[in-house]
């Protein structure tokens, strides 16, 4: 697992380059805030139920939660089923909420 600044993933968005997001927070924080992509609560990656992004095994996925924590969790569990490009979001939407939001 790799991990990505918000500042990288923001100049990426800017850039209008494609990436997979994936919110690894449970839904009442995503509905207070986020920046996009597929919805798959750390739970659901727990118990391997990741229909929602197999087709994305062999592309880049970022993944993000509140701080980083439950992300770096998400990225490992991903990694052994065989995700082979995984990037955590360093400080989660904490960071970009306080530095790349204002």
């Amino acid at each position: 697992m790799e991990n990505i600044t918000a500042e990288e993933l923001k100049s990426r968005l800017d850039k209008g380059e494609n990436v997979n997001l994936v919110d690894v927070r449970e839904p009442n924080e995503r509905a207070e805030f986020n920046i996009g992509g597929t919805h798959l609560p750390l739970g659901d990656i727990r118990a391997m139920q990741t229909d929602s992004i197999d087709d994305l095994k062999d592309q880049e996925v970022i993944v993000y939660c509140r701080s980083g924590n439950r992300s770096g969790q998400a990225a490992m569990v991903l990694e052994t089923m065989g995700f082979s490009n995984i990037k955590n979001l360093q400080g989660g939407m904490l960071y970009w909420q306080e530095k790349i939001s204002q």
